[in-house]
Order: structure tokens, then sequence, then C-alpha cells
């Protein structure tokens, strides 16, 4: 018997981007984003452990225990932190993640120092057109070029020292959502917090709708993807499928939609599982839930750490398609619920290989073929057969 898709509720899915949105939490500053998503899983009764630094690892139980899946969202934005105070008493920044300074220029920010938190702006360093003209628009674009200017009365490094500031202390850009009434989504830092909603909204619909999920499957929300090291630490269990959830590039050269989820086929660290992706892809179909392929060529996922960090698994990517992504973000809700439902219909989906139970098999009759043998093995250039190439002489007719 096939389980029944449970709908996604969508005021749980809005209240719960619009809170997390609200939470700064650029990679290292995770804390408090931590401790929220952990209250949204006991309300769900859904048990979880914390790692030392504060990956959040979950337990759905299944009626098996063997093969387990993972299925994870990032809780860690991309942000700044202070490079260097100057004698102006303005910040230089680092970038916190892999993002340009274009899309950096003209926020507001808070900045948080040891005792407190400072608002500020991000400004080129020639920011008046009325001082500086033209040279404003000849201004090269680089984190060399931006300046924090600080909304307290400072204009001396030693002034801005005595407010607190300090190297290395977190700078968090505003998100400033918009949910439109044509269901359009703005915001920084839609990545990956549509993707965290999304899953903590399949797995409300999944507990509330009183199905057994087939096997374990282990939430994860982890608070590294951004500087690249995410899951890799975070998969203590035998775990043979892994799912990452996070954005789509809704841009020119891509296939992706605001409009639909995404399986994502490849990124930068190379293809994803055959097997696995094609398994979600027939779920999208079975499901009628609009669904995108696509390829990500300056891309790394939680997935892709997950593989890095030596884990025998197999890996897949759902994204939510959104445009400008790590700007000014925007996606569509008919994405964050397609994203949502393929998500439900995964965790109520059998294995996609039972004997991955097995971390080794000894034998070929279980292991998986990704097209009819025959079929693989035709070949439109064709081969001559091996016995002909050994009994040909060598070139030249007689033996040197």
């Amino acid at each position: 018997m096939t389980n029944r898709i449970p709908e996604p509720d969508l005021n749980y899915l809005q209240r719960v981007l619009l809170e997390t949105l609200a939470i700064p939490s650029p990679t290292g500053f995770t804390d408090t984003i931590v401790r929220y998503v952990a209250e949204r899983l006991k309300e769900l009764g859904i048990p979880f452990e914390l790692t030392r630094r504060g990956t959040i690892r979950a337990t759905l139980k299944g009626r098996q225990d063997s093969p387990d899946r993972a299925i994870a969202a990032h809780l860690d934005t991309i942000g700044g932190s202070v490079r260097e105070i100057r004698e102006s008493g303005r910040l230089s920044l680092a970038p916190v993640g892999c993002w340009s300074s274009r899309f950096a220029e003209g926020s507001r920010v808070s900045v948080f120092t040891d005792e407190g938190v400072i608002r500020g702006s991000v400004l080129p360093l020639l920011a008046s057109g009325h001082a500086f003209n033209t040279e404003v628009d000849a201004m090269p674009i680089s984190w060399d070029h931006v300046e924090l200017r600080l909304d307290a009365r400072t204009s001396s490094r030693e002034e801005t020292l005595a407010l607190g500031v300090n190297v290395g202390d977190f700078v968090a850009f505003d998100p400033m959502p918009e949910f439109t009434d044509s269901g359009y989504i703005s915001a920084r830092h839609l990545d990956d917090k549509a993707g965290v909603a999304a899953l903590l909204t399949a797995l409300k619909a999944v507990v509330e709708s009183g199905q057994e999920l087939p096997i374990d499957c282990h939430p994860l929300f982890t608070i590294t993807e951004e500087t690249g090291s995410g899951a890799a630490g975070a998969l203590p269990w035998d775990v043979s499928e892994f799912v990452g959830i996070d954005i789509a590039p809704a841009a020119k050269g891509q296939a992706s939609s605001e409009h639909a989820v995404t399986v994502a086929m490849q990124d930068s660290g190379g293809p994803y599982d055959y097997h696995l992706s094609r398994h979600l892809l027939k779920l999208a179909t079975g499901n009628d839930i609009q669904v995108r392929r696509d390829l990500f060529r300056y891309y790394h996922s939680d997935a892709q750490s997950a593989i890095a960090a030596g884990h025998d698994i197999r890996t897949a990517l759902l994204a939510f398609g959104c445009d400008a992504t790590h700007g000014y973000e925007r996606t569509h809700i008919d994405s964050l619920v397609a994203l949502s439902r393929l998500i439900s219909a995964y965790l109520l989906s059998p294995p996609v290989f039972p004997s991955d139970a097995h971390a080794c098999q000894d034998s070929l009759e279980s292991f998986s073929h990704q097209l009819e043998h025959d079929t693989q093995m035709e070949n439109d250039t064709r081969v001559p057969p091996v016995d002909t190439i050994l009994e040909r002489p060598a070139e030249g007719g007689k033996d040197d």
C-alpha cells in the first residue's frame, strides 16, 4: 500500500520562515537559531541530540532501523566579520561564506561585539555622489572597496575600540523579508532558511499524519555549510541515503524555476547518486509535484561535504528555485510547497536499495545497475572483436 502524501501547513511554513529570518546566523554565530529549531522539534515530539558546536541530529523511527536515511538543511548564512578598524573609525570587512561585495553595498547590518550590538551600514569607500560625482561609478567591486559605517559617535580608531568593537566581531546583514500577495517571497538568507522551513513543515505534516516511516530517518540541521564543512561530521548512524536541502539558482543557463522543486544532478563536487536522484524524480512525478532537473556549476552542499568526509553513502540534493542567490533573493511559495511535499514523499518511501543495509556486498546479485545490461553494453561505435586484434600481424609484416 502506497502512503498518502500529507499536505503541508502553509501558515506554519511562512511563520517558521519569518521567525528564522529574524534570527541572525552567519556561519560561526548560530547558537540562537539552533535553540529555535530545537524548540520546534520539541513541539513536534521529535527527539534530537546536539553536537558540541550545535549541529542538530534528530531521529524519526521507522519500521526498520537499517539502512538509515538522513536529510539535512543548514542554519548558517553568509555574512561578514570585522577585518580591521580604520583610522577613520569605520570598519573593513571580510566575507563569511562566498559572496560578492556588490550585494553588501547599501545593506543595514548588526555588529555583534563582546558587550552588545551596534547597528550600521555597508557603503562603498566613495559613497557620496555630491562629493565624488562620477568617481562613485568607477569604484572597483571588492571587499577592499567597502566599509562599515557605525551608527555611533566615532571618527577615530580609538573611539571605535572604546565602543567595544574588535577584529573578528560578527556582522549580520538584515534579511529585509517581504511576502507579496502574488506568492513571491523576497529576502536575504532564504539560503537556507527557506529550506529549513520546508523541512520542518514536512516533518510536521508526516508526524501529524500518523503514518509510519518505512525506515529510520535522521533530520539534520547543520551550522557550517556556507564555509564548506556542513554535514562532514554529522553522521554517526548506518546512513545509506543522504538528501541535502538547499537553494537552486533560477538564472540564465539554469533549468531551475521559482515555481518548482529542483533535483540537482551534479554540482562542483561531481554527479549525485544516479539511483537516489531518480528515486526522487519518480516520487515527484507520481505525486504530481512540479520538478526540474539542473546542474550547478559553482556550488557545494551538505551532501557533497558528507561524501568528501569519507562516508560511503548515496547522496542527492533537493532545492527550492530562487532568483539572485546570495544576493537579495526571491522565491515563490509554489517552490517551497513543492519542496515540502517531495520531502514528505521521500520520508514515506521505501529505501532505494534494502541491500544497502550492508556496508559491503560479497556478490553481484544484489548490486545495482543503471541500465539493463544488454542496453548498457550496446555502442553505436562498433569495436572489432578482441581476437581479431590479437591475431593481426605486426606492422611491417615480418618479425624484426
